[in-house]
């Protein structure tokens, strides 16, 4: 996915997450990040986005805690959203040279898809039902997650991740009107292609309610499971987002 679609999709869900939160209760637990209050979600989302800009500008810095955001007063969020995802935007098109990631110096590029695909989340965080991406975006979602958990970096970021290792088994994520993933467990981590492969398990359903379990914001039994239901378990166990 190019630069400018990217870009495109950072505005919209940043803005449709502002949308939803319009006039909620800064207090209210989100259902899917139950830890969090609302003022929380959105303060992470702002945050994260000026974070890595800072990182592109400058080089890497801490991660930083969710609950020291400052999102500011509720009737400025929309504004204060939009300006951190601008912020992010500017500094990667202005950027000409490798910076820092969670997996060595890359592209600038990298900071672009992986917050506008967090954003995507966070969107349907705050929206509930009334989430919807576009089908290209969500697979890029996909996609984007399944490469995440493949590198082996990620196990020293998220230890969890270390139990997807396997001997073999597979699974696959068949999507309506679109070509799905398979994925293997090997003992060095997952392996994963865009095919239709038969595997152990089958997750099948629409496009973005496979995009909400995977990134276990629906329950498993949203879509339909055709096989190993413990492989998906043991899956959802051990890749949260």
């Amino acid at each position: 996915m190019d630069t400018t679609r990217l870009a495109d999709a950072l505005h919209h869900h940043t803005a449709a997450l502002a949308n939803a939160t319009a006039g909620a209760d800064p207090e209210a637990r989100v259902p899917t990040c139950p830890d969090w209050p609302l003022r929380v979600l959105v303060g992470h989302v702002g945050q994260a986005h000026r974070w890595a800009a800072g990182i592109v500008r400058s080089g890497p810095s801490p991660v930083p805690d969710p609950f020291d955001a400052a999102p500011g007063d509720p009737a400025g969020w929309s504004g204060w959203l939009q300006a951190g995802a601008a912020d992010l935007i500017d500094a990667v098109s202005t950027s000409d040279s490798p910076v820092w990631t969670f997996f060595g110096q890359g592209p600038a590029g990298f900071w672009l898809r992986r917050l506008a695909n967090d954003t995507v989340v966070h969107h349907a965080d705050a929206a509930g039902p009334a989430f919807s991406v576009a089908p290209d975006l969500a697979e890029d979602v996909i996609s984007d997650w399944f490469g995440l958990l493949a590198n082996p970096a990620t196990r020293t970021l998220k230890p969890d991740v270390a139990g997807l290792s396997g001997t073999g088994q597979t699974l696959r994520f068949l999507p309506d009107h679109a070509e799905g993933w398979h994925v293997t467990r090997t003992p060095d981590g997952i392996e994963w292609t865009r095919a239709t492969t038969p595997a152990d398990v089958t997750l099948s359903g629409p496009l973005t309610d496979l995009l909400l379990v995977l990134t276990r914001r629906r329950p498993a039994d949203d879509v339909t499971i055709t096989g190993d239901r413990d492989l998906v378990d043991h899956w959802l166990a051990h890749s949260a987002a």
